[in-house]
């Protein structure tokens, strides 16, 4: 996905990290409607769900999506969400997240899109954000709508 912004440098996402509860998930469970989302999108971009997986529900959740899962609560590689964002590239990653684990992430990458959904959002991760959304659905919406990003970031 190449984004140009007026004003800005020309973007070009190649990945897409998410977190999982707060993000993808409440309590533990997928929003229903995601999983298509990523499905679809999956031909065109690289999606990753990075997680510390507080409810033990990733694995069994994502049965079936197109995305890779990195649950940090048993590897040993990345430590933190940061460290996966620096080995996929943070020049080429979109980074969408609510908690406090989630802002280091959302302040490097290309993007950071913080969500404020039902889990609430963590003050420090909002403001290390770009973009504020009210659903996971509205990043999607900018994959379809690319001028929304365009209107929101351009100068």
């Amino acid at each position: 996905m190449r984004l140009e912004i007026p004003g800005r440098e020309t973007i070009e996402i190649k990945d897409v990290i998410l977190d999982y509860n707060g993000t993808l998930a409440i309590d533990g469970k997928l929003i229903e409607g995601i999983a298509p989302k990523i499905n679809h999108f999956s031909e065109w971009i690289n999606f990753h769900v990075v997680t510390a997986d507080t409810y033990g529900s990733v694995a069994a959740q994502l049965e079936g999506v197109n995305c890779t899962v990195l649950n940090l609560s048993t590897n040993k590689q990345h430590l933190n969400k940061l460290a996966y964002l620096n080995h996929l590239g943070t020049n080429t990653t979109l980074c969408v997240g609510n908690g406090f684990n989630d802002q280091e992430m959302l302040k490097h990458a290309i993007l950071g899109i913080a969500l404020l959904q039902s889990e609430g959002l963590c003050t420090p991760t909002l403001m290390a954000s770009d973009i504020v959304c009210l659903s996971i659905f509205d990043v999607f919406n900018y994959f379809e709508h690319p001028n929304r990003l365009k209107a929101t970031l351009r100068i």
